[in-house]
């Protein structure tokens, strides 16, 4: 059965170009209205202009559907609110927010200044969890929401050179399994996206052999999944060149060792049988781990 969001209303920040156009021009191809976000800033974040939204909001209304276009910055809290408002003016609801806008500012750490680590940080995690709070309570009164974060594998696995990046990519992670645990009885499910595109941000550092396959299109049906109907929700899903793949928090069955004096001494020489990864798990929550803790605990020391 084809996947259609037909009555249903999608905001996807950073949509002037690469990844964000995709997933703006395949949710309203469709049936989805769009309110396309994207600041035409360069890549480092600096400048701004709103003709790259307006340029895919004629595109998509050439091809027939329904969007509107919104130049706010997503590290202005208040613009963020009100691009949700005039969404809501137009369309009534919010059923979908694509957290899709972001910046570069690579460098070492060693040569990386605060105030860019700061501005990587304030665009990538500040401006999603903007986006987030404001669709916040309408996804809740309407009793449904799909909020996707995009993540990276320079946060998932590091990368050189992408300390600001990796960090603020990674805390996406963090936010998306609260607000996917928080959001599961109103019908909210919030998911992440790793994906692996040649784009504005992508295209000084990967060779162009790689680059031609990694186009945005074989990304967005991987978007499309995790904002559907039946989608699912806390999930990490990788994507690029039309390859799709999982990530997972995993927990090791690990040790216990207890309290004994040589505690230390006991975990840097077991470090390998702590590591082992047979049997290792996916908490459903923070929680489960002080659950694995105090139950082996308990089993040394019943009673």
């Amino acid at each position: 059965m084809t996947m259609r969001f037909d009555g249903r209303v999608a905001v996807v920040t950073g949509a002037g170009g690469g990844l964000g156009r995709r997933h703006a021009l395949a949710l309203a191809a469709r049936g989805a209205k769009v309110m396309v976000n994207d600041l035409g800033a360069a890549v480092d974040g600096n400048g701004g202009a709103s003709a790259a939204a307006r340029a895919v909001v004629d595109e998509i209304r050439a091809a027939g559907g329904t969007a509107l276009a919104n130049g706010a910055s997503v590290t202005d809290a208040a613009a963020v609110q009100a691009m949700i408002d005039e969404t809501l003016a137009a369309w009534g609801r919010v059923d979908i927010l694509v957290n899709n806008a972001g910046v570069l500012r690579d460098k070492s750490f060693a040569k990386m200044t605060l105030e860019d680590f700061r501005f990587v940080v304030d665009v990538h995690l500040m401006g999603a969890a903007y986006g987030s709070k404001a669709v916040w309570e309408t996804m809740r009164q309407q009793n449904y929401g799909r909020i996707v974060m995009t993540t990276s594998s320079s946060g998932l696995y590091g990368n050189f050179g992408q300390a600001n990046y990796g960090a603020a990519k990674m805390a996406l992670v963090g936010l998306m399994q609260t607000l996917a645990i928080e959001g599961e009885k109103y019908g909210i499910r919030v998911n992440c996206l790793a994906p692996t595109a040649a784009t504005r941000m992508t295209e000084e550092l990967l060779p162009r052999e790689m680059l031609d396959l990694l186009q945005p299109e074989t990304v967005t049906p991987g978007l499309l999944a995790l904002v559907a109907e039946d989608a699912p929700t806390r999930a990490i899903l990788c994507a690029g060149a039309g390859s799709f793949e999982r990530a997972h928090i995993t927990l090791t069955p690990g040790i216990f060792v207890g309290k004994p004096a040589d505690a230390a001494e006991q975990v840097a020489a077991r470090f390998d049988e702590i590591s082992d990864r047979h049997g290792e798990t996916v908490p459903d929550s923070g929680h489960a781990q002080a659950v694995v803790e105090t139950g082996k605990a308990q089993r040394r020391h019943p009673g």
